[in-house]
């Protein structure tokens, strides 16, 4: 069976406070990221970190950033290429109100 040339792809996810992996681009394929956002759903302002991971190398892309209560921030400013295995890994201060969405587009090698 052929592989898909392209998949699209949107990951989500409720951010907890222990550093969590949310994607890692797959064996054969590159990830470009095309979005992702993080929404505060609380009342109060919560940090959020957002990282990307080759082997034991942590790049990170934001760092204990604070998102206003009811407020949603861009994550990146433009598009993120992640090489295989690559991963995105995320964090935050608070266990419940801030949510993770992502579209990534995955486009085999």
């Amino acid at each position: 069976m052929a592989l898909a040339l392209n998949v699209f792809k949107t990951v989500t996810a409720v951010v907890g406070v222990a550093t969590t992996s949310i994607y890692t681009a797959p064996v054969g394929y590159t990830g470009v990221v095309l979005l992702a956002q993080v929404a505060n759903i609380g009342s109060t302002s919560q940090d959020i970190s957002f990282t990307h991971r080759r082997s034991s190398t942590d790049t990170e892309i934001m760092k204990q950033f604070p998102i206003s209560g009811n407020d949603t921030i861009n994550l990146l400013q433009g598009k993120l290429v992640l090489e295989s295995g690559d991963r995105l890994v995320i964090s935050g201060s608070d266990g419940t109100n801030l949510k993770f969405i992502a579209s990534i587009l995955e486009t085999l090698n």
